[in-house]
């Protein structure tokens, strides 16, 4: 591993989710001289990168992440396979419905679409949420056992009430995900919000996304038609990126026996 690349993504990581942090803080979280840190975030501002607050001295993320990640969204090829499916589920449904991709210890929605009543939703292709608080980040972590221990190695963030955040209790609903295919949560992410996920295969069976259904809370739970169609987007999607059978197994480790 290249140090230099290597602290210079931890900066990054460390203001990720609208975070606005100083060379003290940063400094703090990496545990690096701040002229260590000075020097870094510089450089990354020099690329637009980073970015500094106007009149300020807080740092936040550059705006050519967001044309980075533009250039990333618009070449994945599970997103551009995945588009006419998630259309049809959110019309046979009435929901909201997301796609989205592991990203370090988040999920990030890699398309969405609004809930076809008409109403005034905000967008939220770029949206990143805790992957322990997301059906979509389950289903990911159930897949991918490495992750989850490296995840479950620091104390994990609640932002409900409702978030689960002991890990003995996320394992066991790893184990219900593995076998009925599909994940939920309820409030955990946001107050009033829940969501349904199901994981997405790619032609040699690793699951690489998720598909989910967000409802109001107030409406939960959601109606067998729902996780049906659900399923079968999953289903269309995966066959779409070559995978021919469905859900995929969850690959067992020797300790986990």
């Amino acid at each position: 591993m290249i140090q230099s690349i290597d602290r210079a993504a931890q900066v990054l990581s460390s203001l990720q989710g609208a975070r606005h942090l100083g060379i003290t803080e940063l400094a703090g979280r990496l545990g690096l001289p701040p002229s260590t840190v000075h020097g870094i975030v510089k450089s990354l501002q020099a690329h637009g990168l980073v970015a500094k607050e106007p009149n300020g001295n807080r740092y936040m993320l550059g705006p050519a992440l967001l044309k980075l990640s533009n250039v990333y969204l618009d070449t994945l090829d599970v997103r551009a396979r995945a588009m006419r499916w998630t259309q049809e589920l959110s019309r046979r449904t009435g929901l909201a419905v997301r796609l989205g991709a592991e990203l370090f210890d988040e999920v990030i929605v890699i398309h969405h679409n609004n809930r076809p009543d008409g109403s005034e939703q905000m967008p939220e292709t770029g949206l990143s949420i805790p992957v322990h608080a997301s059906a979509m980040g389950k289903i990911l972590l159930t897949y991918n056992a490495d992750a989850a221990d490296q995840l479950f190695e620091k104390p994990l963030r609640s932002l409900t009430g409702d978030t689960i955040t002991d890990p003995s209790k996320l394992i066991l609903q790893f184990a219900q995900i593995a076998e009925r295919g599909i994940a939920t949560e309820e409030d955990e992410a946001v107050l009033g919000e829940s969501s349904i996920a199901a994981p997405i295969a790619d032609r040699n069976g690793s699951v690489i996304a998720a598909v989910a259904v967000v409802m109001p809370s107030s409406e939960w739970p959601p109606e067998d038609n729902v996780l049906n169609v659900l399923r079968e987007t999953a289903r269309n999607i995966s066959r779409e990126l070559g995978y021919t059978s469905w859900p995929p197994p969850v690959v067992r480790r020797p300790q986990d026996d």
